[in-house]
C-alpha cells in the first residue's frame, strides 16, 4: 500500500472554501475570509497577491502561525438504495475531526526592481469518517494532508503596477479505507503520497493611492498517482498495483479594494474555481481485478463537476495605531450536482462569517487572531436524483477555525 490515494478525496478537500479548502492562511485573511487579494501588506503577500511585495517597505518580513479546524458532525436523515429492491435506513453521523494547519510566509527585502518571498501553507485537509452503517460501505475513512511550497518573485514595472509569478509545489498523502462489514463482503485500504507542480501568476495596479486593483491566477495540477491498493472480497484481500490521474483545478481570483482616511479599507474579491476539469475518476490496475470488485473500485465513476463562483467582501478597520479589527462575509458555491453527492463529501452551498483583529506590541512586532464560521446549506436528495442511492437529507456539517499568527520584520 505504498503510494496511491482515492484521489476523489484530495479532490473534495479543496472544494469548499471553509470546512476543507483553506485559502486563509494567515490571520488577515481568515479575519477578511480571504477577501484579502487587492490590499496586502504583511508578510502574507507572499501568498495572496505577490505583485503587491513591489510596495511592501524596504524590509524583511516574516508571519508564523497555525490555525485550528474543527468540522463538526455531518448528519444524515434517510435511506440507502442498492438497488429498487434494496433500500435500507440510513440514519447517522459522521465523527467529529480537528485538523491543526500551520502556516509560514516569508518576503525578502527589495533587490532593485526584483523581490522574492516565500510561503510554506496547509492549503487543504479533509478528515472525514463514518464508523458505522451503511455510509461506512464507501467512506469508512477519508483523510488527507495537503502541504504546500509557494516561491515567488515580483518584478516592478511602474511606480503603481507590478507582477509576479512562482513555482507551486504539492505534497500530499491520504488514507482512504471503506469497509462492506455485514451488509456488502466489500473492502478497501488505500494509503499513498505524491508531489506534483504548478504555477501561480498575480499583479496589481494602484490606480490612485487609496485604490488597488489585483488579479492572480493559481494553475491546474494533474495529479498522476502510481502505487498499490488491497482489495478485499469476503475477507479475502489482494494487492494490485494502481493508477489514476485527476486535475486539482485552476483558480482565479478578481479583486478591487478602497482606503478612506488611511483608517478604512472595504476589498471585493471574485473568485472563480475551473472544476469542470474534473469529468470522471478511473482507477487503472497493473492486472485484472476480481469481477465482483470491478463495479465498484474498477469501472469509471462520472463526476462531471463545475465551474463555481465564490464572491467575498472584507473590511479592515484600523482603530488605533495599536489595535486593527478586520471582518469579513463570502458566498460560497458547491461544484457537485446532487446527483453525485457521496457519503465522503456531502458537499452544498455555504455562508461564512469571519471576524479577528491584530495587535501591535512594538515598531517590529505585531500579534493576531482570527476567527471563521463556515454555515453549510442543508442538502435534500429526493428519490432518483442520486447516482449513489443516497436518499434524505444532510444538515450540519461545515466548520470553525480559528488562526492565532505573529508577525515580525527586520
Amino acid at each position: 500500500m505504498k503510494k496511491i490515494i482515492l484521489l476523489s478525496t484530495l479532490t473534495s478537500s479543496l472544494v469548499l472554501a471553509g470546512a476543507y479548502k483553506v485559502p486563509e492562511q494567515s490571520v488577515n485573511s481568515m479575519a477578511l475570509g480571504a477577501a484579502y487579494v487587492a490590499h496586502t501588506q504583511g508578510a502574507d503577500t507572499a501568498y495572496f497577491n505577490p505583485a503587491n511585495m513591489a510596495f511592501m517597505e524596504d524590509e524583511n518580513a516574516m508571519e508564523l502561525g497555525f490555525t485550528w479546524a474543527h468540522l463538526p458532525r455531518n448528519q444524515f436523515e434517510g435511506f440507502q438504495a442498492y438497488s429498487a429492491t434494496e433500500v435500507f435506513s440510513a440514519d447517522n453521523k459522521s465523527q467529529i475531526e480537528n485538523l491543526q494547519l500551520p502556516f509560514l510566509h516569508y518576503v525578502a527585502k527589495p533587490m532593485g526592481d526584483f523581490r522574492w518571498g516565500a510561503s510554506l501553507t496547509v492549503p487543504g485537509g479533509l478528515s472525514k469518517r463514518w464508523e458505522s452503517g451503511h455510509q461506512k460501505v464507501s467512506a469508512e475513512e477519508f483523510t488527507l494532508k495537503v502541504v504546500e511550497l509557494n516561491p515567488v518573485v515580483s518584478y516592478k514595472l511602474s511606480n503603481n503596477f507590478a507582477v509576479a509569478g512562482g513555482l507551486r509545489a504539492i505534497y500530499s498523502e491520504g488514507v482512504v479505507n471503506s469497509d462492506g462489514g455485514a451488509i456488502k463482503p466489500l473492502k478497501r485500504e488505500m494509503t499513498g503520497d505524491t508531489v506534483e507542480f504548478g504555477y501561480n501568476l498575480a499583479m496589481a495596479y494602484k490606480p490612485t493611492s487609496d485604490i488597488n486593483v489585483a488579479a492572480t491566477y493559481r494553475s491546474n495540477i494533474d495529479l498522476n498517482e502510481e502505487g498499490e491498493a488491497n482489495l478485499y472480497l469476503f475477507n479475502v484481500g489482494k494487492q494490485y498495483d494502481a493508477s489514476v490521474s485527476v486535475p486539482l483545478p485552476a483558480a482565479l481570483n478578481l479583486a478591487v479594494s478602497k482606503t478612506w482616511n488611511d483608517k478604512y479599507t472595504v476589498e471585493l474579491n471574485y473568485e472563480r474555481t475551473y472544476w469542470s476539469a474534473y469529468k470522471e475518476l478511473d482507477f487503472n490496475y497493473g492486472s485484472s481485478i476480481r469481477p465482483a470488485l470491478v463495479a465498484p473500485f474498477d469501472d469509471a465513476k462520472a463526476k462531471n463537476w463545475k465551474d463555481t463562483n465564490t464572491f467575498r467582501v472584507g473590511l479592515t478597520a484600523k482603530m488605533s495605531p495599536i489595535l486593527t479589527f478586520m471582518a469579513g462575509y463570502a458566498k460560497d458555491e458547491s461544484p457537485i450536482s446532487k446527483q453525485y453527492v457521496s457519503y465522503e463529501l456531502p458537499d452544498s452551498d455555504a455562508n461564512i462569517y469571519t471576524c479577528g483583529f491584530r495587535i501591535k506590541s512594538s515598531d517590529n512586532l505585531s500579534y493576531g487572531l482570527s476567527y471563521l464560521h463556515d454555515e453549510k446549506d442543508v442538502l435534500l436528495l429526493k428519490s432518483g436524483e442520486n447516482a449513489n442511492g443516497i436518499i434524505g437529507k444532510f444538515s450540519a456539517g461545515g466548520a470553525d477555525l480559528f488562526t492565532l499568527g505573529m508577525n515580525y520584520t527586520f
